[in-house]
């Protein structure tokens, strides 16, 4: 089992027996009682079933019974498709249908989910414990329990994972036992964790950096802690109540924290690692939260889901400037080759293009095999996948994030990055984040800013970025928020902050807010 995802678990299991787990809503599971849950548990999925289904759906929050029924569709042997409660039934529905779920394993919490999905007309066997569901209902049998996971091929899906697609359906992408494999392999080479260590679980299940949380600490025999979003108001108590000392977040998180207070230094002491992925880190948010955990290794880590959770790592240094202002996302990892192509598709012939990968982290290719177009290319003999995101070689760092293809704008037939503009406000006074959007008005585009921090005046921010950005691309519109909107995978969503911007040009004159407003370039 050891090259199987499940085996991660098998290994914490062996390393600390009667060690938490898992700690959860006031719980707490011993990976002997959360191995032997997730033997009953896949047991009695596969004893109510006539044949083995292709895949599980996990329909799961992160309570206390999430992590069980997670564990047991892996030792079902199947490939575990991750639901989020929270989403839309119909796009569920989508999920479900594309990834060939069989049945369902559901939490505590799931009711909701469970009859919004019945209702849109979905209907399959599930075992969900509190019973009194709408689905036709799969019981928890003692009597079939298993004696230990099921057996699975390297080349078989330990999970699949859904992105956003361009035709409006969602995109699954299938993860190996190959995949995962190597991934944890190489990340036990880097890593020193153990059973003392106790990991942050700030991804819901259904986001991919969650399988970082879970098979780090549970590799290592160490104690995963679920951070609930109401204690991220006092995250420095949390930390120290839950003793943790691993911490793992999209950047965000950091400006949530600071605007709590708890970014204060020293505030965090028992952090001796800290990763961030999912969306660029700035060379500030590393810093201040370095100063909040003095003792911290921090490393802004890197990597699509088409590419196994992620394929890149750098570790941070205090006082080391960097390309606009944000912290480099590292080398690739061992046993990869990397490509990278100019605007028309061809290789770059300098160091800067967009970022293409190969190697054994990749995914096989999408569920369906019409969304790989345009995303996997072939060359010299290796399958490469076009991530999208434009990246510049560097020496002494690694790869530098530029932004996605799609954030590279032309203004006035200027072609500019949204991050160099994120950056240049980020300096202005009073500002703490800031994002840029790009705006279609009348065949060209303008951009509009979205930042938290003191409601400086839209004025002052213009004046600020002539000082450092051509006046044709001095965005048009400044909006004041008390925070950035953040879509599931809890990253800033750029969509509706587009959306607002849209919406906000077409009032009149006059209508925005004190701390919104537009400010014409001169």
């Amino acid at each position: 089992m050891d090259g199987a995802l499940s085996g991660r678990f098998l290994r914490g299991l062996a390393l600390a027996p009667d060690r938490p787990a898992l700690r959860a809503g006031g719980a707490a599971l011993t990976y002997r009682e959360l191995h032997e849950r997730a033997l009953l548990l896949a047991g009695s999925l596969l004893s109510g079933l006539p044949d083995q289904p292709p895949a599980v759906g996990v329909l799961a929050g992160k309570g206390p019974s999430a992590y069980p029924s997670l564990l047991a569709g892996l030792y079902s042997g199947v490939t575990v498709v991750p639901l989020q409660p929270a989403f839309p039934a119909a796009r569920t529905r989508q999920m479900i249908e594309a990834a060939g779920v069989g049945a369902l394993l559901a939490d505590d919490d799931a009711l909701p989910a469970l009859t919004a999905l019945h209702e849109a007309g979905v209907t399959l066997p599930t075992l969900f414990a509190p019973g009194g569901q709408p689905m036709p209902a799969l019981a928890v049998d003692p009597g079939s329990v298993l004696k230990a996971p099921m057996p699975a091929r390297p080349d078989d899906t330990a999970y699949v994972l859904f992105t956003s697609g361009s035709t409006g359906r969602p995109k699954g992408v299938p993860v190996t036992h190959a995949n995962t494999a190597h991934y944890f392999s190489l990340l036990d080479e880097r890593y020193d964790f153990g059973p003392e260590d106790v990991f942050s679980q700030t991804f819901d299940l259904n986001f991919d950096c969650a399988m970082f949380d879970l098979f780090c600490a549970w590799g290592a025999g160490a104690t995963v802690v679920p951070v609930p979003a109401r204690e991220y108001a006092r995250l420095p108590e949390f930390v120290a109540e839950q003793g943790v000392t691993v911490w793992f977040s999209t950047p965000s998180a950091i400006s949530l924290v600071r605007r709590t207070g708890g970014l204060a230094p020293g505030a965090l002491p028992s952090l001796r690692r800290s990763f961030f992925a999912g969306e660029a880190l700035s060379c500030r948010d590393a810093e201040d939260w370095a100063a909040a955990a003095s003792g911290t290794v921090l490393e802004n880590i890197y990597g699509p889901t088409e590419l196994t959770i992620t394929v890149t790592a750098h570790r941070w240094r205090p006082g080391h400037r960097h390309l606009h202002g944000m912290v480099p996302i590292g080398a690739v990892h061992p046993g990869h080759a990397v490509l990278l192509l100019d605007a028309d598709g061809s290789p770059s012939t300098t160091d800067e293009g967009e970022l293409c990968i190969a190697g054994p982290q990749l995914t096989p290719g999408y569920l369906d095999p019409a969304d790989d177009t345009g995303r996997f290319l072939e060359r010299d003999g290796l399958r490469y996948y076009r991530t999208g995101d434009r990246v510049r070689g560097t020496d002494s760092d690694g790869l530098l994030y530029l932004g996605r293809q799609d954030a590279q704008v032309q203004v006035h037939g200027i072609r500019t990055e949204l991050a160099e503009v994120d950056a240049a406000v980020r300096g202005c006074p009073g500002v703490e984040d800031a994002v840029t959007v790009a705006v279609p008005v009348d065949g060209t585009v303008e951009l509009a800013v979205f930042h938290t921090g003191d409601p400086v005046p839209p004025a002052r921010l213009a004046r600020h970025l002539r000082e450092l950005l051509p006046a044709a691309v001095v965005p048009r519109a400044y909006h004041h928020l008390d925070a950035l909107p953040l879509n599931p995978n809890r990253k800033t969503d750029r969509r509706q902050l587009t959306s607002r911007a849209a919406a906000l040009r077409q009032q009149p004159a006059g209508a925005g807010t004190r701390t919104e407003g537009r400010q014409e370039s001169q």
